[in-house]
């Protein structure tokens, strides 16, 4: 049995990787409580895509970020870039999913349930699509019973976020989901590393794929251009929801009517620069 490093770097990646899960939970669920506020379907569409990109790219940062720490001395890792990509499609695609079919229409336990179900196995096929693009000198194997355990714990994360993402409400409830989030997401794959089995052969074949520290780069970039697009994207959307605000009618009791008051000749003259009296006189004088 090889020697196997999850956390060769200490624990920068798991840190690192809670922290953009974190993140990712925290916009989108920012993103879902304006979606079910708002009261047009296009804008509420436009806020779940928001949400959907924010939930499940978060999701696979996380996992690129965690399997940065993965190493084994014995081999090399290489990555394929197409099933990379492709876990990371699958990531958004089924968080966007659920997020349409839960945070549309009549709530109901049975839709927050399928939902749950559905999108957290999604999930799961995203965490061993990722696994499936990494190539060793050898083959990798699962335990049973552990991808069970974590297959299950995404399910539960996932319909715990999704009944999140319709209920929550508030600043300080926000962030604390997020937090759970979070931590539901690190779990199911760090569960998923646990019944990893590494089975090396050296017969000389070089090991196909790219150096994952070279997808780094792209992926920084990517990740970058899509946050500052979804921001702009949020801005834009709460600045056309203000516009659209009606104006609040302002309350008959709130105006209080002009009531004219009688002023006698003398005020009337010390109000003025000159005083009225001496004008009206001295026009006299001058007609005379």
């Amino acid at each position: 049995m090889p020697v196997v490093h999850h956390f060769a770097h200490g624990p920068v990646n798991p840190v690192a990787a809670y922290a953009l899960a974190f993140l990712g939970s925290l916009l989108g669920l920012a993103s879902t409580a304006r979606a079910t506020a708002t009261g047009t379907r296009s804008r509420r569409a436009r806020w779940l895509v928001t949400a959907a990109f924010s939930i499940g790219g978060g999701i696979w940062l996380m996992h690129f970020t965690a399997m940065l720490g993965f190493d084994i001395p014995d081999s090399p890792i290489r990555y394929d870039p197409r099933l990379t990509l492709a876990s990371a499609v699958l990531a958004v695609l089924v968080v966007g999913l659920g997020l349409a079919f839960v945070g549309t229409g009549r709530r109901a336990l049975w839709k927050l349930l399928a939902g749950g179900l559905f999108t957290g196995v999604g999930v799961a096929a995203m965490h061993y699509t990722g696994m499936a693009a990494m190539h060793v000198t050898g083959s990798l194997g699962y335990q049973p019973r552990i991808v069970g355990a974590s297959v299950l714990i995404a399910i539960i994360a996932a319909t715990v976020a999704l009944w999140l993402s319709v209920t929550v409400r508030g600043r300080g409830p926000i962030v604390l989901s997020a937090g759970i989030m979070a931590l539901a997401v690190c779990g199911m794959h760090y569960t998923g590393m646990a019944g990893l089995t590494v089975d090396l052969v050296h017969d000389g074949t070089p090991v196909r794929g790219m150096d994952p520290i070279v997808l780094i780069l792209p992926i920084v970039v990517s990740a970058s251009v899509a946050l500052v697009a979804l921001a702009f994207g949020a801005l834009q959307t709460v600045t056309v929801e203000d516009f659209a605000r009606p104006v609040t009618a302002v309350r008959r009791r709130d105006v209080r009517p002009l009531r004219a008051h009688p002023v006698s000749l003398a005020e009337f003259n010390a109000s003025m620069p000159i005083p009225y009296s001496s004008t009206v006189a001295s026009h006299d004088g001058k007609s005379g």
